[in-house]
Parts: structure tokens; C-alpha cells; sequence
């Protein structure tokens, strides 16, 4: 994974901005916004760990849950064509779309390595 941060569990995406000459991020997979900004790498992290901690203590301050609920459900936009060739894929093997999703997705995560080194060499 490039252009990613973790701390604590928590994740964020990490960007740069040529006109503002600044690293930023976006901490990924919670309900509320947290942004943070840094002028180098080292000062990146550190502000990175800043939020997160403040954002823990924030919650628990709240007695709000900090992670994002994920509900099992999400809608996915695909070519016809391809929503065709699935459905058809899981008539013949006696599967629901949504258990052959389901597996395909389990099994892109069982071998995220490879599938990684496949995406970049692209």
C-alpha cells in the first residue's frame, strides 16, 4: 500500500500538494472527518498521531464509538457486460450474485499480495 499511514489500527490516506508545498491526510474508515496537514514527512506522523489520539479521547469523552459501523451492505457500479458475466457465473455454479461477490472478494483478500504486485506492474 503506498500513500498510507497507520497508527493504533487507524488508517489514512497521505497526499502532497505541489501549490501549497504541504503533506496531507485523511484518516480512512471512520464516520467523522479528520484531516491533518504537515510541511515534512516526520511532522506528517507526528500530527497523524495527534488526531488520532485526540480523536480517541474525544469519543471516549463522548461515549461515542470511534470506528465506522460497517453494515454488510454496499451497492457497486460495474459495465453490464461484466454485471452480466458474474450473474451468469453464479447460475452455473448454483451461487447467488451476492455469494459469488462475496467469494470473489474474500478470495481477492486472501491473495492481496499478488493482486497488488499485478495492479502496480500495470
Amino acid at each position: 500500500m503506498n500513500d498510507i499511514l497507520k497508527y493504533k489500527d487507524y488508517l489514512a490516506s497521505v497526499h502532497f500538494s505541489m501549490e501549497n508545498e504541504v503533506f496531507y491526510g485523511k484518516v480512512l474508515g471512520i464516520d467523522d472527518l479528520i484531516n491533518f496537514e504537515g510541511s515534512s514527512v516526520k511532522e506528517l506522523k507526528k500530527v497523524f498521531h495527534e488526531a488520532i489520539d485526540d480523536y480517541i479521547s474525544t469519543c471516549k469523552s463522548l461515549g461515542k464509538e470511534p470506528n465506522k459501523t460497517y453494515k454488510g451492505t454496499f451497492n457497486v457500479r460495474i459495465p453490464s457486460e461484466l454485471h452480466k458475466e458474474a450473474a451468469t457465473f453464479a447460475a452455473i455454479n448454483s451461487l447467488s450474485l451476492n455469494d459469488f461477490v462475496r467469494s470473489a472478494i474474500d478470495f481477492a483478500l486472501a491473495n492481496r499480495e499478488q493482486l497488488n504486485k499485478k495492479l502496480f506492474l500495470k
